[in-house]
């Protein structure tokens, strides 16, 4: 039997046709007389039926079939009884009557549902891997990923893009992560490094004269695992000569948007919003924030740095600064909720957290006695404080406070409800410095990496004020 239609291809306009389905069994239902099975494949799922008055034969092994067993089925598309109609498949309204069935696998019982969402630990799952992957929602991210990639190619295409693949086995780069070495057998004690970005191959493309590139290229970094990066990741990777940022902006905005709209059928509106390095660092702490909410932090070290609080007012006179973000709503945690919020901030290196809660009868804690009136009233302002709220501050050098509070801000964003999963608000973050300082190497290094041109009214402060 030769496969003739995909599970999830019948239709009521198939009825009466003669189809071969394969697959697998997703679910048994067995009624005594007749048996049910849902055969799955990565296109859908259709209920067949075998029947003994149909074929004895068939219905005889049937009666062996268990889940993960693969099938092939011979029979008549024929529609459902009315009442029994699923309309939660496409294939819902008809169903196949068996009049051959060849089972070309067993299974034995795997050791989880293959379930659109199922409850197993991730070790399981990646032990069997293979079955996994059968799990519909995997099967979608899959498929996705391939949607999105040939998008994104027949678009650069059309823009003039052409695909030029790289090395993957090249020379090291002074670049911000750990290269992977690759020892060389012909070449002893001599090592390649994987590219944490095909950044030298693409440069060497430009001065070649094509001034058009693009690669969907893996990327190699040996560091630490993150929410959005593991050891070895891909990204779109392209250039572009004899342009300036409008244009690369411009052409961006144009894919993704088409992107959205064409695998997802979601308007994305253009143009996005921007904001300077400097806007995203102030209001937000990183500069890859989420604004699908609020909670953003206020710099109020102009405010306390004359207060009696010593946290505070030593922390500024180190070069720090304090920050703080007002937590709608929470005045009502609890001091043990507090000193969770309170190592929750330790993870980012933060020494404390301080708080005041705005209560009926104005703000409560240990910490306001530091306070005059009128400081603690422009701090109210500042966060426009309400009663209810729970407002918590952070004072350290600058970088341990934007780690620390918009970390928090996303943490409390997540405990309130207020990120909304469905919303994509796209943000073009401009403006980077060039250079940051390392404190323990003791000079300055790129914030990005060391191929970023400086802007050129800016060339004059390299030897000066680097950091500017």
């Amino acid at each position: 039997m030769k496969r003739t239609h995909f599970c999830g291809e019948p239709r009521k306009k198939d009825i009466n046709k003669e189809i071969v389905l394969s697959g697998w069994v997703h679910k048994r239902r067995d009624h005594g007389g007749l048996i049910f099975i849902d055969l799955r494949d990565r296109y859908g799922i259709t209920q067949i039926v075998f029947n003994p008055e149909k074929s004895k034969k068939a219905h005889e092994t049937a009666h062996h079939l268990r889940s993960e067993y693969v099938i092939s089925v011979k029979g008549t598309v024929s529609p459902r009884p009315a009442g029994t109609e699923n309309p939660n498949i496409p294939t819902g309204d008809i169903e196949v009557i068996v009049s051959e069935l060849a089972i070309l696998n067993e299974a034995k019982t795997p050791p989880f549902m293959i379930e659109e969402e199922t409850e197993v630990a991730e070790n399981v799952r990646l032990k069997y891997r293979y079955l996994d992957l059968r799990r519909p929602s995997i099967q979608k991210n899959l498929i996705l990923r391939y949607q999105v990639t040939k998008f994104v190619r027949d678009f650069l295409d059309k823009h003039g893009f052409i695909d030029v693949e790289t090395p993957f086995l090249t020379k090291s780069t002074p670049e911000g992560a750990r290269d992977y070495l690759v020892p060389s057998r012909v070449n002893p004690g001599l090592f390649y490094a994987l590219p944490q970005s095909p950044q030298l191959f693409k440069q060497i493309l430009m001065v070649a004269g094509f001034d058009r590139y693009y690669q969907v290229v893996k990327c190699f970094r040996d560091e630490d695992l993150r929410a959005d990066r593991q050891p070895e990741f891909t990204q779109i990777d392209l250039e572009m000569s004899f342009v300036d940022k409008e244009d690369v902006i411009s052409l961006m905005e144009e894919m993704l948007a088409a992107l959205f709209k064409s695998v997802k059928g979601i308007d994305i509106p253009t143009p996005f919003a921007r904001l300077t390095y400097y806007e995203a660092m102030e209001r937000y702490g990183n500069d890859k924030p989420d604004t699908r909410f609020e909670l953003e932090l206020k710099d109020i070290s102009k405010i306390v740095a004359d207060s009696e609080f010593k946290v505070f007012v030593q922390a500024i006179k180190d070069g720090g600064i304090v920050k703080a973000l007002n937590a709608k709503g929470l005045a009502g945690y609890s001091r043990s909720e507090l000193d969770a919020l309170t190592e929750f901030a330790k993870i980012y290196g933060a020494k404390g957290l301080a708080w005041i809660k705005v209560a009926d009868k104005g703000f409560e804690a240990p910490i306001i006695k530091f306070f005059k009136e009128d400081v603690l009233k422009k701090i109210g302002e500042v966060l426009k404080a309400e009663k209810g709220d729970l407002l918590l501050f952070v004072a350290d050098k600058p970088k341990i406070v934007n780690d620390t509070l918009s970390n928090l801000r996303i943490h409390i964003a997540g405990k309130l409800g207020l990120i909304d999963n469905n919303r994509y608000n796209f943000l073009w973050i401009t403006d980077f410095p060039l250079l940051e300082y390392n404190n323990e190497e003791k000079r300055y290094e790129a914030l990005h990496h060391p191929f970023t041109s400086p802007m050129d009214e800016d060339t004059s402060l390299l030897d000066t004020e680097p950091l500017k």
